[in-house]
């Protein structure tokens, strides 16, 4: 490690509540922003904060805080956004993990670079969005990753990961679980498309293209329209602290999916690809079950979308989390349905 890369500043007893999307106050015991794996690499090298859990943070956006934290800290700001190779029909850009997810989805669209435009204004980070495998409106990060480089913090390397090695799954990768805590992931690479194949069938896309009468929809159109609608149904995290989605859509077997619909013909299903399993709009269960526009305190369900949960000014990450809880028990009871958290809860 070069000597002349200078130590980060570590800080502490630092409050996370503008560095998360519900406004939880809570703090760090330690923290320190890191633009380059070198820094980091130096700062584990200096030994000093080895006695406590390192805990990655990206945009704050998929976290629930229920508690001061007794770790590091370590706010990934790695910057940056190159073409690495590209072909007649597609190129692969790489991110640093620092870049906000919506920045960079907006710089391959205004560069007519295709497959990423329906995940327009999601919350978070680069390096963020592979660990959830985050998706909307029929797109998933899995459909145009190529890899991602992420450091190991025991042998202290960069290794990289292709698609298989993520183990993608819905809102889940390899990071959640058996790699959790391992790495710090610095760089994603996507393979996007020259050639636009707009995806327009999921959610409202098809029906605000028509009411724009754009009936050959460019990667900008269908991006606008994904902007229109998240902002008309999702409340902007600077005005109500919120995490987006708060549970993640259900997915039944076959014979489970034939039972519910039975009962309730009338909610909304979609079959998951390449398997025989349905799935099922948490939101929609949540609002039969009585619960959009909730208010407990100052802890809440969105008005206008029941998939999220709110903060409303001084609720702590404990109430958030217990109106969670009630809300799962009354969704098992009425529809015989386990909800699962989306958001990690710390």
């Amino acid at each position: 490690m070069p000597s002349s890369i200078a130590l980060p500043r570590v800080l502490e007893n630092y409050s996370l509540q503008s560095l998360n999307t519900f406004g939880i106050d809570v703090k760090a015991k330690y923290f320190v922003e890191i633009r380059s794996i070198e820094q980091y690499h130096h700062l584990l090298n200096a030994g000093l904060y080895s006695h406590v859990p390192h805990i990655f943070w990206g945009g704050g956006s998929n976290v629930l805080l229920t508690q001061d934290l007794n770790a590091l800290v370590v706010k990934v700001a790695i910057e940056g956004i190159e073409v690495i190779k590209e072909d007649e029909h597609h190129v692969w850009v790489r991110a640093g993990a620092g870049v906000v997810w919506h920045d960079f989805v907006q710089y391959t669209v205004s560069h007519h670079w295709a497959g990423i435009e329906n995940l327009s204004l999601i919350p978070g980070t680069v390096g963020a969005a592979p660990m959830q495998n985050i998706g909307a409106y029929g797109v998933e990060i899995k459909d145009t990753f190529d890899h991602l480089q992420a450091f190991h913090l025991t042998n202290q390397v960069l290794e990289t990961f292709d698609a298989e090695a993520c183990r993608f799954g819905y809102r889940e990768s390899y990071f959640k679980h058996e790699g959790k805590g391992k790495y710090l992931i610095a760089y994603v690479c996507f393979k996007l498309n020259k050639i636009a194949k707009a995806q327009t069938s999921y959610g409202a896309i098809q029906d605000v293209l028509n009411a724009k009468s754009i009936t050959q929809p460019s990667i900008q159109d269908v991006s606008d329209a994904v902007i229109e609608i998240r902002k008309s149904k999702l409340p902007d995290p600077k005005e109500i602290g919120n995490s987006g989605s708060f549970f993640k859509n259900p997915t039944l077997d076959a014979t489970q999916a034939a039972a519910l619909m039975e009962k309730y013909p009338e909610i909304p299903h979609y079959p998951v690809a390449g398997s025989s399993e349905i799935k099922f709009p948490a939101g929609w269960l949540i609002e039969q079950a009585g619960w959009k526009g909730f208010r407990d305190g100052d802890a809440g369900v969105h008005a206008k979308q029941a998939l999220v949960l709110v903060n409303y000014g001084q609720a702590s990450g404990k109430q958030i989390l217990a109106l969670s809880e009630k809300i799962k028990q009354s969704i098992l009871s009425k529809f015989g349905v386990v909800l699962e958290t989306e958001v990690n809860i710390l």
